[in-house]
C-alpha cells in the first residue's frame, strides 16, 4: 500500500481541512506503515502558482502547512513528507503525460470550469492543464491509493485514464510503467460547510472569516464563530430525518458528531428538544477540546523555520529517491534518449 495525496498552501488551514482531510493522513500513515508499505504527503505549490498569488505569502503558507500537518500528527519519520517545488520529476512526467492527455477530457473537468469561469482566454495554460501535473504527482510514485473527496473524484480519474492509455500505448500488459491508483473516500467528515452557509463547503476562499474555523484560532474566537454561526429558530430534533432541509443545523451536528466519535442519531438523542443556545456552546467547548493541542504545538513549530525546511528537504529528496525510477521508466518507454 502506497498512499499519495497533496494538501495546497494556501490560506490558513480551517475545520473542514482538519477533518475531511489532514485527519485522515493520520489514519492512513498508521494503514500504509501497517501493511508495509509508505505514504507520501506533499505540499502542492506548484498548483498554487496556476492562479495569482503572492510570492511571499505562498513561501509562508507553505511552512505553516508543515507545521499544521505535523501539528495534527503527521511524523515525518514515518511518512515522507515535501513540496513540489523541490522535486522537479513532477513537472518532468507531467509533459510527458502530456503527450497521452486529451484536450477533451480536461475540457470536461469541472473544476476548470468553476475555476475559469466565463473568461476562460484568460486563465492561465497551468490551470487547465492542473489535472496533467495532478496525474503525475500520484503516477511518479506508483501510488496505490489516493484520499479523494467528492470535488477531487474526477481527477483520479482522469489519472488513470492518462495512465491506463500511456501504458497502452507504450508498454506491454505484464509490465506497465504506471499503477492505476485506486481512491479511497474517508467515510466520515468529507465535506465539512460553512458556518455562514450550510449549502457551501467550509472554504479557505470564503472573504469572511466567520465561516470557518481556523487551526489557529484561540479558544475565544472558536466560541464566538460557533455562537454566531447560521442556524434557524427550530430546536434540535430527536432523530436525524428532522434535520431534512435544515442544511445549517445538520451541519453543526455532523462536526460535533465526528468531532466526539459518535453518530449523528446519539448527538440528536442527546440535544434533542434543546435550542441552539445550549447546543452552540457544548459545540464551542468541544472544539476547543480538541483542536487545542494542535494550535499549541503549531504555535510552537512555526516560529522554527530551520526546522521546517529541513522536513521539507529532507522529505523531498526521499521522495526524488522514489521519483526517478517511473521517470526513468517513462522516458524509456517514449523511445527519449538519455545520457
Amino acid at each position: 500500500m502506497r498512499v499519495v495525496s497533496g494538501i495546497q498552501p494556501t490560506g490558513k488551514p480551517h475545520l473542514g481541512n482538519y477533518l475531511g482531510a489532514i485527519r485522515n493522513y493520520v489514519a492512513f500513515q498508521d494503514q500504509a506503515e501497517a501493511s508495509g508499505g509508505q505514504s507520501l504527503y506533499f505540499l502542492a505549490d506548484l498548483h498554487a502558482i496556476s492562479v495569482a498569488h503572492d510570492p511571499a505569502a505562498l513561501a509562508a503558507n507553505t511552512r505553516e502547512m508543515v507545521a499544521t500537518l505535523v501539528a495534527c500528527g503527521l511524523d515525518p519519520a514515518r511518512s515522507i513528507l515535501f513540496n513540489q517545488a523541490q522535486v522537479p520529476q513532477h513537472t518532468e512526467l507531467q509533459w510527458l503525460l502530456s503527450g497521452s492527455a486529451r484536450m477533451g477530457w480536461l475540457n470536461r473537468m469541472t473544476q476548470w470550469k468553476d475555476k475559469a469561469g466565463k473568461n476562460r482566454e484568460g486563465a492561465s495554460v497551468a490551470l487547465f492543464t492542473y489535472p496533467v501535473l495532478q496525474a503525475a504527482d500520484v503516477l511518479l510514485y506508483q501510488a496505490t491509493h489516493v484520499p479523494v473527496g467528492d470535488d477531487q473524484k474526477q481527477h483520479l480519474e482522469l489519472a488513470r485514464d492518462i495512465a491506463q492509455k500511456f501504458n497502452n500505448d507504450f508498454a506491454s500488459e505484464a509490465a506497465p510503467v504506471f499503477t492505476l491508483p485506486d481512491p479511497i473516500i474517508p467515510p466520515q467528515a468529507a465535506r465539512i460547510m460553512s458556518l455562514r452557509d450550510g449549502a457551501a463547503k467550509m472554504s479557505k476562499s470564503d472573504p469572511s472569516d466567520m465561516s470557518r474555523i481556523n487551526l489557529t484560532d484561540d479558544a475565544d474566537t472558536i466560541m464566538t464563530k460557533i455562537k454566531k454561526a447560521k442556524t434557524d429558530p427550530e430546536p434540535l430534533p430527536s432523530e436525524a430525518k428532522g434535520l431534512e432541509g435544515r442544511a445549517e443545523a445538520a451541519n453543526l451536528v455532523g462536526i460535533y458528531a465526528v468531532l466526539a466519535g459518535t453518530t449523528e442519531a446519539q448527538v440528536l438523542r442527546r440535544f434533542g428538544g434543546q435550542g441552539f443556545g445550549a447546543f452552540k456552546p457544548a459545540l464551542g467547548e468541544l472544539l476547543i477540546e480538541k483542536l487545542a493541542p494542535i494550535n499549541d504545538r503549531f504555535n510552537l513549530l512555526r516560529q522554527d523555520v530551520t526546522a521546517l525546511d529541513t522536513i521539507l528537504r529532507e522529505g523531498a529528496a526521499r521522495a526524488r529517491t522514489l521519483a526517478v525510477p517511473t521517470l526513468e521508466a517513462a522516458y524509456a518507454a517514449l523511445g527519449l534518449v538519455r545520457g
